[in-house]
């Protein structure tokens, strides 16, 4: 697919079109029993980021919505917790500052698009969440999903190989490059990529499989390159946390037979990880380790390792504190944010955001966002994915606010409540 899109951009379209209409062809001749939905959900979440790389959104803000269409219907079919209220809660937290922004907003500002733009990401985690809530899932369909959702980042990945094959000709600093990613948006892409090498990771944990694990280790290799050589940091850090806390909660729960299996897995994979960072060293004449340790090509280490987003924060924060109560409303900050620096750009931080164009009503939101995962935790230890993409949401909304579909999808499926099998059906 990767190849194919390489060569005929116009086909990531009819790719997505396609998906589409096979998931709800999936999810309506079975009336959702299996969790159609939520398969159909993963996949167009996958394909986010590839598809706007290569003009395949219909809509910049489409997959959003198209994940809340699946889910929705999933709903429908199947419907939802009524444990799940603390996320209809949320949902209503966002409301004010939607009539707010209809007032605030400067005159010509488009209402629609501020709104659209700004919440369709919250509103794709609000019905996520209240899907999955609970929601009892087999890891055998557990690990279907995450393959929906890696499948169309493996053709991302195919396709950055293609489009840039020689790392030296693209790099000539330590700046996140648009060249290694695809000529799209660094942030975006090394935060899917990073999804990416998390799930494959996890696999090679837990399914026992010599083949697939041999495929998943070569795929990890091959996804991590192209995720450092973007030399944008966020999504491969919270990749490298999501992994060591998923390591800790999997050999927490794991029987003493399955320990002794896991040591050697986990050398291997850090022995492969060293090799494909020395290789991406070598490729960018060790401009990458200079990113990573805050330095600019001549080796001068920067001030703000934040590159620009503290300022940012900064100017959400002081909206925050001049309109606590109500927020200036939805979408408003890009403005405030014009007005008082001279500076036109959007949030990076969903947190701040939440803060200053909410107010009180996002902290309300954003308590709600943290503790109702943690406190489903505390009462059921099922799920040993929860606490690794609660870490993954929360990472990510703080380096690229919620832009892809990624974050809130991701933190609906924490919240699913995992059947483990009395017998090992993940065995190939």
């Amino acid at each position: 697919m990767g190849l194919i899109v390489f060569m005929v951009q116009a086909s990531a379209k009819i790719f997505l079109l396609v998906a589409i209409l096979y998931f709800l062809y999936r999810l309506f001749s079975n009336s959702n029993r299996n969790n159609e939905a939520l398969l159909g959900a993963a996949y167009v979440m996958g394909f986010e980021v590839f598809s706007r790389m290569t003009g395949g959104a219909f809509t910049y803000e489409f997959v959003k919505y198209a994940v809340i269409l699946f889910l929705g219907l999933g709903m429908f079919y199947t419907g939802f917790k009524l444990k799940s209220w603390p996320y209809v809660i949320f949902i209503f937290c966002l409301i004010p500052g939607i009539f707010v922004a209809s007032v605030t907003l400067d005159y010509g500002a488009k209402v629609g698009n501020a709104v659209g733009f700004n919440l369709s990401g919250p509103a794709c985690l609000a019905v996520s969440a209240l899907y999955c809530y609970e929601n009892r899932i087999t890891t055998k369909r557990y690990q279907e999903i995450l393959l929906a959702a890696m499948f169309p980042i493996i053709s991302m990945t195919t396709y950055l190989y293609v489009f840039t094959p020689d790392l030296r000709d693209a790099i000539n600093g330590t700046a996140s490059n648009f060249a290694a990613s695809g000529g799209f948006g660094p942030n975006q892409v090394a935060t899917v990529l990073g999804l990416a090498m998390f799930i494959l990771y996890s696999r090679l944990l837990v399914i026992k499989s010599n083949f697939l694990n041999i495929i998943d280790l070569v795929l990890l290799a091959a996804v991590s390159y192209r995720a450092i050589a973007t030399f944008s940091r966020g999504g491969v850090i919270t990749a490298v946390v999501c992994a060591l806390l998923f390591t800790y909660f999997y050999f927490k729960r794991a029987p003493k037979v399955e320990k002794s299996r896991l040591i050697p897995r986990i050398f291997t994979i850090i022995g492969v990880m060293t090799a494909v960072w020395l290789i991406v060293s070598i490729s960018t004449s060790g401009l990458i380790d200079k990113r990573y340790t805050n330095q600019n090509a001549a080796g001068v280490l920067k001030d703000d390792i934040t590159t620009g987003r503290s300022e940012l924060i900064t100017t959400e924060l002081e909206a925050f504190a001049e309109n606590p109560i109500i927020g200036i409303g939805v979408g408003k900050v890009k403005e405030y944010r014009y007005v008082n620096t001279g500076e036109l750009s959007a949030t990076h931080n969903e947190i701040s955001r939440m803060l200053s164009e909410h107010g009180i009503l996002g902290i309300v939101g954003l308590l709600i966002l943290m503790f109702a995962p943690i406190f489903l935790w505390l009462k059921n230890k099922s799920n040993y994915y929860l606490i690794p993409f609660l870490f993954f949401w929360f990472a990510t909304i703080n380096h690229t606010s919620m832009r892809i579909a990624a974050p809130g999808f991701i933190y609906g499926l924490c919240l699913i409540t995992l059947l483990h099998e009395k017998k090992n059906t993940l065995r190939r």
